[in-house]
C-alpha cells in the first residue's frame, strides 16, 4: 500500500471484531516502525502502554464514556510521554553520531529542557502526535483499522496504568479488524481555508 493510499483510507473506526487477535509478529512489525518516528533531539520520549488484561480494559472503558472499541479492538495503546526523557543518559540518543556532533548536541539537550516544564510537555505532545500517526498509517498498511481517542478521564486512566509522576498521557489508539465502515467524511475544509502564505492577514 502506498502512503497516499493509507492516508486516504484511514478513518477512525469504532466497531471491531472482538474475537480477532493480532499476531504478535504483526504487532512487533507495527511497533518497530512506530519507534522510527522523529522526536526533538532524538530523545524518543514516547512511552507505550499496551493494555492486554481484559479487566484493565474494562476499567478503562468505564472511564472512557463506555466506548466499545476500548474492549473490542485487538490492541489498545495508551500513548504516554516521559517529561524527563531528556535527562536519562542523553548521550545514548546520539551514540552513533560523529564525536563532533555528540559534543555539540548532547549538552544542548540539557540547555533546552532544564527548568522548562512547558517545553517538556509540548515536546511530549508533539512526539506522541507524530508516533500516533505513524502507528495509524502503518496499521492501515498491515490491514488494520484504528481509532485515536481522547474521550476519557485522563487522571483515572493514569491511575489504572500506574502512570509515573513525571509522565503524561497524550491519547489512546484502538487497533483491530473493523466490522463496520465509518460514515463518509463529515466535512473536509478546503486547503485555502487552512493555509496562508507567508503570514496571516
Amino acid at each position: 500500500m502506498q502512503v497516499s493510499e493509507a492516508v486516504r483510507a484511514r478513518r477512525a473506526i469504532k466497531w471491531y471484531d472482538p474475537e480477532h487477535q493480532m499476531p504478535e509478529e504483526t504487532f512487533n512489525k507495527l511497533m518497530e516502525h512506530a519507534i522510527l518516528s522523529p522526536t526533538a533531539f532524538n530523545i524518543q520520549n514516547w512511552r507505550f502502554v499496551r493494555v492486554r488484561d481484559p479487566q484493565q480494559r474494562q476499567a478503562i472503558r468505564a472511564v472512557a464514556w463506555d466506548q466499545a472499541q476500548v474492549t473490542e479492538a485487538s490492541e489498545l495503546l495508551v500513548l504516554c510521554f516521559d517529561n524527563k526523557a531528556w535527562e536519562h543518559e542523553p548521550q545514548r540518543y546520539w551514540q552513533n553520531a560523529p564525536q563532533e556532533v555528540q559534543d555539540m548536541l548532547v549538552p544542548a539537550i540539557d540547555g533546552y529542557y532544564r527548568d522548562n516544564p512547558r517545553v517538556e510537555r509540548d515536546e511530549g505532545m508533539r512526539s506522541c502526535g507524530l508516533v500516533g500517526q505513524t502507528i495509524m498509517l502503518m496499521a492501515q498498511e498491515l490491514g488494520y483499522e484504528t481509532c485515536p481517542m481522547d474521550g476519557f478521564d485522563f487522571d483515572a486512566v493514569g491511575k489504572i496504568i500506574n502512570l509515573p509522576a513525571d509522565h503524561d498521557i497524550a491519547f489512546m489508539i484502538a487497533i483491530g479488524k473493523g466490522i463496520k465502515e465509518s460514515w463518509p467524511k463529515p466535512g473536509q475544509l478546503d486547503l485555502d481555508d487552512v493555509m496562508v502564505t507567508d503570514r496571516f492577514a
